[in-house]
């Protein structure tokens, strides 16, 4: 990692555009993490049913699973500013619709969840061209910063957003609503003001072999392939932050304020490394870089295992978190980077699906093994797997390991 040069040291927010972006993902964000908390807190003081807590995760989860590749078609067949705008707008009018039912005294969890449902469709429907607009809005050469500013923001939304939502929810959920709605109007006029420009190449049908194109893209990249599935893997086997309360009550011996530390550990470092990024230039080495960011996230998955005292499990917290920004930047800049404009939504959709899955898999994989094991056995071996499939995908991948720069021409052409 290198010393900003001449073009790395650009600022980023000389960049309209960008600021622009960067201020609707900021707001967005914010306002759906204060959303979850409204929405979860709401259907649970309605019914007091667990089960129907469960319902808003699954209302989340099949439209993102279903729609996923579809909505990737659609990022590379029209105008993602417009489908962006579109399903912004259409999140805004499901929240205005909740805010105004709630105020009524209208709401069950029926409408609330089926509220839900088409706000994670629209979400769903606009995720692949939001990803795909931001190689457009910045030079190749700080997109790896612009990528860690964006994701130093979406840290920031998770750590205070379900806080400013619950402190919102004392005044009532419409409250939440409200500013949730507010949030989500400065989003769609920082979309609208984006200078963004992208001509979309002439309408398709939507066949089995266009939709499913971005699969096709990603088995013949090995670079892509390896780093799609490097991250797949690490995350289904570094799940051990699934484990947290158990380590927390039956192993570090502490109360709900020291799982409140153990859950924001990893933000903080993810968000300092964020932040960090945002100034930084990854000029060589990246392959190397890349590996050693998740043989690091599984070194300190493994010291978390082991840990007895609370400040040697936050160390290592932290540091996952850290080291997990820094590969998330690389990879989510390679990735980019090696997609040619015409094909970035449908492998957008992909590596959205494999993240999606990989997160709720790698938490049911961890619970099931330390029902098994235990606990901190169950956490070791997953820092000691994620090291083995890093030692795996180096051999398996010598271009990765190789590579140089983000932006490798031989690579994306």
């Amino acid at each position: 990692m290198q010393s900003p040069t001449s073009a790395g040291s650009e600022s980023l927010f000389h960049h309209r555009s960008f600021v622009a972006f960067w201020l609707a993902r900021t707001s967005s964000s914010f306002g759906f993490q204060m959303l979850s908390i409204a929405v979860g807190w709401q259907i649970y003081a309605l019914t007091g049913r667990a089960f129907d807590l469960g319902l808003i995760g699954l209302a989340q989860f099949l439209p993102a699973v279903v729609l996923a590749l579809p909505a990737g078609h659609v990022a590379d067949q029209f105008d993602r500013r417009r489908v962006v705008l579109l399903g912004q707008f259409t999140e805004l009018l499901a929240i205005a619709a909740l805010a105004v039912l709630t105020l009524m005294h209208l709401t069950n969890e029926l409408v609330i969840l089926a509220l839900i449902f088409v706000l994670s469709i629209a979400k769903t429907l606009e995720a692949p061209s939001l990803q795909s607009m931001l190689p457009a809005l910045v030079p190749p050469s700080i997109l790896a910063r612009a990528t860690a500013a964006n994701a130093a923001s979406m840290q920031t939304a998770s750590m205070l957003g379900p806080a400013l939502g619950g402190f919102l929810y004392v005044a009532g959920p419409q409250a939440v609503y409200i500013t949730t709605g507010v949030l989500y109007l400065i989003s769609v006029v920082m979309v609208s003001r984006l200078r963004y420009d992208h001509a979309p190449p002439p309408r398709t049908p939507a066949t089995f072999a266009s939709v499913f194109a971005g699969v096709k893209f990603i088995r013949n990249r090995p670079d892509v392939l390896g780093v799609i599935s490097l991250d797949l893997f690490a995350v289904l086997l570094g799940g051990a932050t699934a484990l947290l309360p158990i380590f927390a009550k039956d192993i570090l011996h502490t109360g709900p304020w020291g799982l409140g530390l153990l859950r924001g550990a990893p933000a903080v470092g993810g968000l300092l490394v964020g932040f960090w990024l945002s100034r930084r230039s990854l000029e060589r080495n990246v392959g190397k870089i890349m590996f050693a960011s998740v043989a690091g996230f599984g070194v300190a998955t493994l010291v978390f295992a082991l840990s007895e005292e609370l400040w040697l499990s936050l160390l290592a917290l932290f540091a996952l978190g850290g080291f997990d920004m820094v590969s998330m930047v690389i990879r989510g800049s390679l990735v980019q980077l090696d997609t040619p404009d015409e094909m970035r939504g449908r492998v957008s959709a992909v590596n959205s699906i494999f993240i999606n899955t990989s997160n709720q898999l790698g938490e049911f994989e961890s619970g099931m093994l330390a029902a098994w094991l235990g606990a901190a056995p169950a956490a070791a071996v997953g820092g000691i797997g994620t090291l083995i499939v890093v030692g795996l995908w180096m051999a398996w991948f010598p271009s990765l390991r190789k590579r140089q720069r983000l932006h490798d021409p031989v690579s994306s052409s």
